[in-house]
């Protein structure tokens, strides 16, 4: 693609990687047959090539966002599997999350647009807030149906989102270290995040039952927290690079002090996000080297998993599980083998899933502020698991769990859970009960 920017604008490291992932692109239309926005509604601007046409003509003249381009733009969910698709190498992350920072500085968003997106940057990231707005939810849960009728369908969207049970209490804060049982093989840290650590405690628990019982000594550092992937794709630039620069922060200080082989992720739309502080930090003098270094240490669990000789249990019953291949991990991250392999290899019959390249919906905030969209694709992932006919759903990031989970009975599992599970760990809290798990249950202390 041709590009007219003037050497002044190329003089902005931003503009310049703009310009170098535009002219990448060369119009052939592969990325519009994976996209699910225009898979959806078949229009050419809600496809990845006719947002590259959007932001090209807006960047090019240093013009503030329109309307119809903040449209569009929204509507992406950053599913990322056009540059799985794409056959020239096109970057569209970096590209869009470049014009997302330049709407959030160049257009002034309706008011309860506004609002609504402030309130998640704030309470979203903060483990705190997040709890109680849980409780506040469970009380509102019941007046769903009529915010969704007076036109607050986001504020709809968040509360039937909302689980049905009072969160956990938030673990300790501070420091801690798990020891590894016998003799240590390994140390890692693991991102404790912020709503994966509300919603759902026991992945990063469980986590950590597998790596100790391999002998990996587990950290979870003082001071780190949000890896910040909630307000980045929101184009809110300064939160992000802030919680970038924090975990940075809190990662180097225990390499510094007893080493760390890598920085694990359970939840692989954080894994995503960390994987490119190195890109995002490029230009902080003082961050620079610290964060690539970090980022070439950051591994999703499965990843980590892999490369480890799992004991496994005899179990009396196979179970099929449909594997939910996230967004960030198959197209983000490019891991698409191991977390099948791995619950293939604990003695789960794994299917996959069809049209598991289209996006689920969740994409971080996506499910709340582009509740209808997210909606037809949830309804459409759950219809393609049903067709496999599962046990079990496993998926290895938070939002698509719930997102999924919202639209269906089908048990939905961390990846992780099952791994501890088949490998002695307890049987994880969405299959209590379910007397089609019988025959895999927790072996005799």
């Amino acid at each position: 693609m041709q590009t007219s920017f003037t050497l002044a604008q190329l003089a902005d490291p931003d503009i310049a990687e703009a310009d170098k992932i535009l002219r990448a692109c060369v119009h052939c239309g592969f990325c519009t047959a994976t996209c699910p926005t225009y898979v959806l509604l078949g229009d050419e601007l809600d496809s990845p090539r006719g947002r590259i046409y959007l932001i090209k003509d807006m960047l090019e003249n240093a013009r503030p966002a329109t309307v119809e381009v903040v449209k569009h733009i929204d509507r992406c969910l950053s599913c990322l599997a056009c540059m799985t698709t794409c056959p020239s190498g096109v970057h569209y992350m970096h590209l869009v999350d470049h014009a997302r920072v330049h709407v959030e500085q160049t257009y002034r968003r309706p008011p309860l647009d506004r609002a609504l997106r402030a309130l998640l940057a704030r309470v979203l990231p903060n483990p705190k807030l997040f709890r109680l707005s849980l409780y506040a939810a469970l009380i509102a849960k019941p007046l769903a149906p009529l915010f969704a009728a007076i036109g607050l369908k986001p504020l709809a969207a968040m509360l039937r989102l909302a689980p049905v049970q009072p969160p956990a209490p938030l673990a300790p804060a501070g420091r801690r270290v798990f020891a590894a049982q016998g003799t240590r093989r390994g140390r890692v840290a693991i991102l404790s995040g912020c709503a994966s650590d509300v919603l759902a405690p026991s992945i990063n628990q469980a986590a950590i039952r597998v790596l100790t019982r391999h002998g990996i000594e587990v950290v979870l550092p003082d001071g780190e927290g949000c890896c910040g992937a909630l307000v980045h794709h929101m184009g809110r630039e300064a939160e992000a690079l802030a919680s970038a620069r924090r975990n940075v922060d809190a990662w180097m200080r225990e390499i510094e002090r007893d080493g760390l082989d890598a920085v694990l992720i359970t939840a692989s739309g954080c894994g995503t996000t960390v994987k490119d502080y190195g890109f995002m930090l490029r230009g902080d003098s003082a961050y620079a080297d610290k964060a690539a270094r970090v980022s070439g240490l950051a591994k999703d669990i499965s990843e980590y998993l892999d490369g480890l000789a799992l004991i496994k249990r005899d179990n009396a019953k196979t179970l099929v599980v449909a594997y939910h291949s996230a967004c960030s991990l198959q197209h983000g991250q490019k891991i698409t083998r191991q977390p099948k392999e791995l619950l293939s290899k604990m003695g789960f019959v794994v299917k996959d899933v069809p049209e598991s390249h289209l996006c689920c919906g969740s994409a971080g905030t996506y499910n709340m502020l582009q509740p209808e969209l997210a909606t037809r694709l949830r309804d459409r992932k759950v219809a393609n698991i049903a067709r496999v006919k599962p046990d079990l759903i496993a998926a290895g990031n938070i939002g698509c769990m719930t997102q999924i989970a919202s639209g269906c009975d089908i048990p939905v599992v961390h990846t992780v859970e099952l791994i501890d599970w088949a490998s002695g760990g307890p049987t994880p809290a969405a299959l209590e009960g379910q007397s089609s798990m019988a025959g895999l249950a927790p072996a005799p202390a």
